[in-house]
């Protein structure tokens, strides 16, 4: 049932966005976690309803992402287990198997009385921290399947005890760059952010025309950091001519390639980094609206980055552009650049075909956007306070600037290093302190990359042209 109260929030989502359609996803994650954690028809058909949107197109997007609860309703502690490579390789099997015993269930089950279900799920964004246990909207890192046997003790008595710090790795910067702010007490509070050097590179940047701040970024040849490495500044040079149309920026911040977990850092321990970079690209393009695109297993960080841009904004620093924070709802798809939009728009979150639906022309509302990632975004902060030439002095020829580097699985301390692009893999993995063992394969890039073997990580350069070369990109 949908109460006055909460048509008046949906009401309240939709005027964020340029098209109602565009909170769909939120509508129904709202009206999910006011009716017991459950999506009936009724509700879905009442949300379509409000947002003008047809019931189909609801129901599309209600049984597209698996955070939506339209087959079934889950237990009242829903336990989500993380089973990818890192995991298992860290002891996410014994977890899950502890689990499956001390509850009398098999994954993918509730138990009789309502009280638990148990998934095995694919990367949390926490692998230097597995084996992961996500209870409902909250991470338990470190687990063991004796504290995952004592967890299910407490919850059966009604109280969800305290996780422990979050994401409480290894790092370690050799650039303090990105991670300058890493270690430091408040420095999600804009005050902290400031004194240590905060927003100088947004004011240069507001100093600058936009044609000139764009060059800058060209200049300094920062090149994509979400995969594939494409220069940024040339990216947004695509950005279609079309005065009759507005131009809009989306961070990709839906993290789900399994065995990443490096744009958390950012996100969830400098925000304002993040926030200070998706303003300068803002006004390097002339985007008014901007979005941030979170992976929907992050709602704890959706408050830190709204706070993070409350607190811009009252400062006066976002007098130029709005940005939205848009929680996901579970779909690895999504991390695709044009699915997010489609996901974005209020539909199902499905690849578009390129051409003609390359986003610098036709991307969000069929207008000229650009996607760049959190880590990509955050570079552009010290491009302009320090400036573009020092920025493209790190790093080798062709690949400049620092670069976060997550290690997981059998290394002795699991964790995210910043290097310089260009760093031996040895000396990664040095950081890590060593491997557990012996080598035996590397995993460059994420799941979707071909694995290396030990013999092929010799000499490696952990730059974009040299993992190219070796097949690995």
């Amino acid at each position: 049932m949908i109460t006055a109260q909460l048509r008046n929030e949906l009401d309240n989502l939709a005027r964020q966005y340029p098209t109602r359609a565009s909170a769909l996803l939120p509508a129904l994650d709202a009206i999910q976690r006011a009716n017991d954690n459950y999506l009936s028809p009724e509700d879905i058909r009442a949300v379509a309803h409000i947002l003008g949107v047809p019931p189909a197109r609801a129901f599309g997007v209600g049984t597209f992402y698996s955070l939506l609860n339209v087959a079934r309703k889950p237990g009242k502690w829903h336990l989500q287990v993380d089973t990818n490579v890192p995991a298992l390789l860290m002891g996410a099997d014994k977890v899950l198997a502890a689990l499956e015993e001390k509850l009398g269930i098999r994954a993918g089950q509730t138990t009789s009385d309502g009280m638990f279900t148990l998934s095995a799920v694919e990367d949390l964004g926490s692998c230097a921290t597995c084996p992961v246990i996500q209870v409902n909207d909250t991470y338990y890192e470190r687990m063991t399947p004796e504290r995952a046997k004592a967890l299910i003790d407490d919850l059966k008595e009604g109280r969800a005890p305290d996780p422990g710090p979050s994401c409480d790795c290894n790092w370690s910067t050799a650039c303090d760059v990105l991670l300058h702010n890493r270690g430091e007490p408040q420095a999600r509070e804009i005050e902290k952010y400031i004194n240590r050097g905060g927003y100088v590179g947004l004011r240069k940047a507001l100093q600058m025309t936009p044609e000139a701040a764009h060059n800058e970024v060209k200049r300094a040849i920062v090149r994509g950091r979400g995969g594939a490495g494409f220069p940024a500044g040339m990216k947004w040079g695509f950005l279609a001519k079309e005065k009759d149309k507005p131009v809009y920026l989306i961070c990709n911040a839906d993290e789900g390639e399994p065995g990443t977990f490096k744009d958390r850092q950012i996100i969830e321990f400098d925000p304002h980094l993040l926030v200070e970079g998706m303003a300068i690209a803002a006004h390097c393009i002339g985007a008014k609206k901007a979005f941030i695109y979170l992976r929907g297993e992050y709602r704890w960080i959706a408050h830190i980055l709204r706070s993070a841009i409350q607190e811009a904004t009252k400062a006066g620093l976002l007098n130029h552009v709005d940005i939205i924070v848009h929680l996901g709802a579970g779909s690895y798809v999504c991390g695709d650049e044009t699915a997010l939009i489609e996901s974005l728009e209020g539909k199902r979150g499905q690849p578009r075909r390129k051409p003609p639906f390359f986003p610098a022309a036709v991307g969000l509302y069929g207008c000229p956007t650009v996607v760049n990632n959190v880590e990509t975004l955050a570079c552009l902060p010290f491009v302009f306070a320090r400036g573009a030439e020092l920025f493209k002095n790190m790093g080798v020829v062709g690949n400049a600037g620092p670069k976060l580097f997550g290690v997981s699985g059998h290394v002795n301390k699991p964790g995210v290093f910043e290097f310089e692009l260009g760093v031996p893999v040895s000396r990664v993995l040095d950081a890590a302190g060593g491997v557990k063992g012996k080598l035996k394969a590397v995993i460059v890039g994420g799941l979707s990359v071909p694995v290396l073997k030990a013999e092929e990580c010799e000499n490696l350069k952990l730059d974009y042209d040299s993992c190219l070369k070796k097949g690995t990109m």
